[in-house]
């Protein structure tokens, strides 16, 4: 049997931090607050991975007061998150994402964070979706204090 899995997360913004996004460096004024990389768009694609095999989320696994995932790559939440997935006898088929942020701009950056995202999936990147937008001005995201990510992956038996 097939499964999905949903996934959402939100960071805010926050000085002298890297900006990273799918794995990816990206250059801008300021990074996200988090106590790992806080890899908003990585968190949600971990999240939904662990939705769609019925596991507990990102939060319970990965608490942001264990001092041992202080600055941790966000690809280690997602990898935990696969190792439990191939355990229940699943694999990602696809994963879709969309990140909602008014700056920075993505277009520039989407190849590398597909290509990034499909090796860490173990998928072709045709199966790897990248999207993004913004939230027109609207809400804390609008008004340029954070980022928002959704992710869906589909599941595929073994």
């Amino acid at each position: 049997m097939d499964r999905i899995g949903f996934g959402y997360d939100s960071h805010r913004f926050a000085g002298g931090r890297p900006l990273i996004l799918g794995g990816c460096q990206i250059e801008h004024a300021r990074g996200l607050a988090g106590h790992s990389d806080a890899d908003v768009l990585l968190h949600a694609v971990t999240d939904a991975i662990l939705g769609a095999t019925g596991c507990d989320d990102i939060g319970s696994l990965f608490p942001d007061h264990d001092p041992d995932l202080a600055g941790a790559h966000s690809a280690t939440f997602v990898r935990h998150a696969l190792d439990l997935a191939k355990q229940k006898g699943y694999r990602v088929s696809n994963c879709d994402v969309t990140v909602i942020a008014e700056t920075p701009k993505l277009g520039p950056h989407k190849k590398v964070i597909r290509g990034n995202l499909a090796e860490l999936l173990e998928v072709p990147e045709d199966a790897v979706s990248i999207k993004a937008t913004t939230n027109e001005g609207m809400d804390a995201v609008g008004h340029g204090e954070g980022i928002v990510a959704i992710a869906v992956v589909g599941m595929a038996a073994c």
